[in-house]
């Protein structure tokens, strides 16, 4: 999984999220006052049967259905952190992605073509290198022309 400061910064890049089941998401501080304690975050899964993306024309709205949690109804999406998991952030990186390696200390290598550049990103997991070269993209391509 990756961290939420790698998370926020996808998000801050561009990163768009449209909740599906099975996706993992924190409620973000930054974002929302319902965080009771910023010691310790839950993560939270999307489910048919317990968090259901509901659509709205003023926006989408994660529902909690029958949870316990702080007795939370809902949550606004723009309070929710998305945690893209290693496969969704693999296919966002589309033709770009060429190889992951494990090295013998345990750390992951992915290897990316990006705008015609061979680049190499490094992390403590698969997660986290491949949500490094997702990040390097979506700057790439808001970077204004050189």
């Amino acid at each position: 999984m990756i961290s939420t400061e790698l998370a926020r910064a996808l998000r801050t890049a561009g990163l768009r999220w449209t909740p599906a089941a099975g996706d993992r998401f924190v409620l973000d501080p930054e974002q929302t006052r319902l965080v009771p304690d910023e010691d310790r975050q839950d993560v939270y899964t999307v489910s048919d049967m317990t968090i259901e993306a509901h659509e709205y024309p003023t926006g989408t709205i994660l529902g909690f259905n029958g949870t316990t949690e702080w007795a939370l109804d809902s949550v606004a999406l723009h309070e929710a952190l998305w945690l893209p998991a290693e496969g969704q952030l693999r296919e966002l990186l589309r033709d770009g992605f060429r190889s992951l390696a494990a090295d013998d200390d345990g750390r992951f290598t992915v290897r990316a073509r990006l705008q015609e550049q061979d680049r190499v990103f490094t992390a403590d997991t698969a997660a986290e290198a491949y949500g490094e070269a997702l990040l390097a993209l979506l700057l790439l391509a808001v970077a204004p022309p050189s």
